[in-house]
């Protein structure tokens, strides 16, 4: 017996295309597809249409070329490696003012993004001028010289937020921004909507993508978009090992994780935090034969749960799954959907594709 992590390639496909519909996308594909694997993710989103991927990563953005020969690849995060980008044809963020004059003479013909930071400042343009400003500067140099600015994009780091301004001033600054620039220049690609932005508002009038991330792999951005929105394909499932009775006061785990307040039985099952799953995960419940038990100790290899007659060693233990959301944790406050996804164990768990 293994904990396995299983995806369910028609229920993943399934929810792309409600997702998405008619919107163009360039679907986010770092950290190996939010762990549900690169090549799996980059051969669905092929079979559904997508042919724009985005990753912070030159690795898997090499990866993906060699997966996806036609596909426009935009690298979010900025590198120096500048002959593997033109060998790959890999589009790249331009960060910055300073990164631009830095390398000004070794960019020439990569194709750049103008980034803006807006509110979350963690990487970009301080200001439209800027951007201005490289694009004067670029255009001066001899065609040769210069370096190709195809797009412009922004992330929107407070769009999943509800009982806070910063989106409505994000979204003014940014859209503001942009339509003072497109009386000025054009662009290839204008993207900067992720999964709640674009689930809130729609494709933005003048943008060309959505660029979507947990959307695409079945977890809502935020609570109020109702369950059926959004299709889950992950299931993260274990294995009963055994049943043991405590007596009232007996304790289990290590350092006494958890101590039976009256005669009780717990199942061990076959996983723990070295398989990923998070401690803040483990304080809530689990899935045996469709009925809710409580988690109460985590170990590295093993989970105790809390049971009653009707669990048998063998018996299969869902901790996600399509009665069991991940974003359902999620807006409990065990973790972002992402957090609890890319926490999984892809070398200790056994991986499936079904469907």
């Amino acid at each position: 017996m293994t904990a396995t992590l299983t995806v369910n390639k028609s229920i993943f496909k399934e929810n792309i295309k409600q997702v998405v519909g008619d919107t163009p996308v360039m679907a986010v594909v770092k950290n190996n597809a939010y762990n549900f694997g690169l090549d799996f993710a980059i051969e669905v989103f092929l079979e559904v249409g997508i042919e724009m991927f985005s990753t912070t990563s030159l690795r898997e953005a090499i990866k993906i070329r060699k997966v996806a020969p036609k596909a426009m690849i935009f690298l979010m995060n900025p590198g120096i490696e500048f002959e593997i980008l033109r060998k790959y044809d890999i589009q790249m963020t331009l960060p910055s003012l300073s990164f631009y004059h830095q390398y000004k003479d070794e960019l020439s013909g990569i194709k750049v993004h103008l980034e803006y930071e807006n509110l979350l400042h963690r990487s970009g343009f301080h200001t439209f001028e800027e951007m201005k400003q490289v694009i004067q500067e670029n255009s001066q140099l001899p065609k040769k010289q210069q370096l190709n600015i195809t797009g412009i994009w922004t992330h929107f780091g407070y769009a999943d937020e509800f009982d806070v301004s910063e989106y409505e001033i994000e979204k003014e600054a940014w859209l503001t921004g942009l339509n003072e620039m497109l009386t000025q220049y054009n662009f290839q690609y204008i993207h900067a909507q992720n999964s709640a932005s674009f689930m809130r508002d729609d494709l933005f009038e003048h943008h060309t993508h959505v660029r979507l991330g947990i959307v695409l792999y079945g977890c809502r951005p935020y609570s109020s978009l109702p369950e059926n929105a959004v299709k889950q394909s992950l299931t993260l499932s274990a294995n009963v090992i055994q049943c043991r009775e405590l007596k009232k006061g007996d304790s289990a785990g290590y350092s006494f994780a958890y101590t039976a307040k009256t005669d009780t039985t717990v199942a061990v099952v076959d996983i723990g935090y070295g398989d990923g799953v998070l401690r803040a995960r483990s304080q809530y419940d689990c899935l045996i034969n469709g009925k809710r038990y409580p988690i109460r100790a985590l170990m590295m290899s093993h989970l105790l749960v809390e049971i009653d007659e009707a669990v048998k060693p063998q018996d299969n233990v869902i901790l996600y799954g399509e009665d069991i959301r991940i974003d359902e944790y999620t807006f409990k406050g065990v973790g972002a959907n992402s957090e609890q996804i890319s926490a999984l164990n892809h070398c200790s768990l056994e991986r499936k594709i079904i469907g």
